[in-house]
């Protein structure tokens, strides 16, 4: 109801309305004016004219943006120093796991040597990280969103920690069981890490900096994964004659790495806390602290999977980032097979393709926060990677290591690039599902796709030689391409941020058939929200 249109009747106690009254209508000049308030009594009838602007003026503005359809008053939000730090932890423990993964692989033929083992079993103390995490991400994701970030924190660098610590038994050439154990427990680890850079970045930071922050966060992992192409080579050296010296450097190796695992876990108990006091920004604002009671997880994955743009990202994500765990994890072969003896160069190769990654994470980072054009840098990095892939593939066995060096860091730009794209884009069209649970999605079927991956091109690899196994990679990435440019466009958080959409939103429960209810909050379905302009 509006000022002027209002008619209110005064029924005095006792009293009965003279049922021959009747009301009339007060005109100037034949035209309705102003607000009537009816007075009906036993006599005759009063009405009383206002005028309106001088009842609009009485009303308060807080009041007045209230009476104003869908308007909303901005929910407080604030900023705090500590996102750094949890940012940092994260980053770091998340360094220590992910080069717990590639330690082994790097220098296959020094490991293949110590246990007396085959090269395909060492493979497999890459590619267990991968099979553990399908089965347990959704126990993971499911204790995320009901425990919170803290748990899930601790879970992660607790089982970090004890598997670098029982690794440090393993250095025996009889023990090759021991460290396949204590590589599982580092496995299962990562499942309580991978999952969380999307969480952290939309929890602790705001929307200015939430991709920047999302980038950071899996540069912590990327950067792991250099310091194992790095520092393997280096501390354990190809010493064939002498095998007690060779169980001595991976001892060192291994101690050095329990240590911090070890004081990262006390820093992950001091500083990573489930949420701020206030949400950094208003799409956090309007999402309920925690489940909403009729929250089922099992309807949240089934949401997932019935959206279809995100089908797409999950598929063609999985693509990109299997084909960049098999790359990593079979580069040392690659490389022997070329250049007999370049264990060193092999790792510094490595080094080169995810330091490359690194600096292609924060770029892609940040043009995200400042341009928001998701689909279309996703789907121009998809298309560098495949090239990248393409010149890597054909340049491997010309005999330039010098080239191999540059082409491997092209590749690594852009294929490690491409990583944090993928889970902002992930979070932006599935917004308000939990981002544990579409990032977890998209880390399970990397998992998938990598398993697949490492193993055929692995075979294809050994068989016959890299050039068959890298043609094998470039064809899955060529049908990623196609796929990413199949995808919907909806930003959905970043249209809650930027208050595009905000009519279309409420914060309190409604049943409406034109409303769909999120996670508690309700998204009107109407056809006039802001999408990306796609290509």
């Amino acid at each position: 109801m509006v000022a002027g249109e209002l008619v209110q009747e005064h029924l005095r106690c006792g009293d009965s309305p003279d049922e021959n009254a009747s009301l009339g209508t007060v005109e100037k000049n034949g035209v309705p004016n102003g607000s009537q308030y009816v007075d009906i009594t036993k006599g005759e009838v009063h009405v009383t004219v206002l005028d309106s602007r001088a009842s609009e003026q009485e009303i308060p503005p807080d009041e007045k943006q209230a009476m104003l359809p869908g308007a909303q008053k901005p929910l407080q939000t604030k900023l705090y120093y500590r996102r750094f730090a949890v940012l940092a932890v994260f980053s770091l423990y998340s360094l220590v796991n992910a080069f717990q993964w590639i330690q082994y692989s790097i220098i296959t033929n020094i490991f293949t040597f110590y246990y007396n083992v085959s090269n395909d079993k060492i493979d497999w103390l890459s590619v267990v990280y991968m099979v553990a995490y399908v089965p347990l991400i959704f126990p993971a994701t499911w204790l995320l969103d009901k425990k919170g970030l803290k748990i899930t924190a601790l879970l992660g660098a607790g089982l970090n920690c004890i598997g670098a610590w029982v690794k440090c038994a393993s250095v025996k050439p009889n023990l090759f069981g021991v460290t396949m154990t204590a590589q599982i427990i580092c496995s299962i680890a990562q499942v309580f890490i991978l999952g969380l850079p999307s969480r952290i970045a939309s929890v602790w930071f705001g929307p200015k900096e939430v991709s920047t922050a999302c980038a950071t966060a899996v540069l912590g992992n990327q950067l792991g994964t250099a310091i194992g192409f790095l520092l393997p080579p280096v501390l354990v050296p190809n010493t064939v004659d002498d095998k007690d010296l060779m169980g001595y450097n991976m001892s060192i190796m291994f101690y050095g790495t329990a240590v911090v695992s070890s004081l990262l876990f006390i820093l992950t108990i001091i500083v990573i806390k489930d949420r701020p006091p206030l949400p950094p920004s208003q799409a956090q604002a309007v999402l309920p602290e925690g489940p909403p009671e009729d929250y089922s997880y099992k309807k949240s994955i089934i949401n997932l999977f019935m959206n279809k743009p995100f089908v797409l990202l999950l598929i063609s994500y999985g693509i990109m980032t299997g084909s960049f765990y098999s790359v990593s994890t079979l580069l040392n072969q690659m490389i022997m097979t070329y250049y007999e003896g370049e264990e060193l160069n092999a790792g510094r190769i490595g080094l080169t393709l995810v330091v490359a990654g690194m600096v292609g994470s924060i770029i892609c980072g940040l043009w995200l926060d400042y341009t928001k054009t998701y689909k279309m840098t996703t789907l121009i990095v998809y298309i560098l990677s495949f090239i990248g892939m393409l010149v890597f593939t054909f340049t491997l066995d010309l005999g330039h290591l010098i080239l191999v060096f540059f082409t491997a860091g092209v590749l690594g730009f852009f294929m490690t690039g491409y990583l944090p794209l993928g889970f902002e884009f992930g979070v932006e069209i599935t917004y308000p599902e939990s981002e544990g649970t579409s990032s977890g999605l998209l880390n399970a079927f990397a998992q998938i796709f990598g398993i697949i991956f490492t193993l055929i091109q692995g075979k294809l690899t050994s068989d016959y030689s890299p050039l068959v196994g890298n043609i094998f990679l470039c064809s899955w990435i060529f049908l990623g391409i196609i796929l990413t440019a199949l995808i919907k466009s909806d930003l959905k958080r970043h249209n809650i941020n930027m208050s595009v959409d905000t009519k279309h939103l409420q914060v309190v429960p409604t049943e409406c058939p034109s409303e769909k209810t999120v996670n508690g909050v309700t998204l009107d379905s109407s056809p006039d929200c802001s999408h990306e302009t796609s290509l």
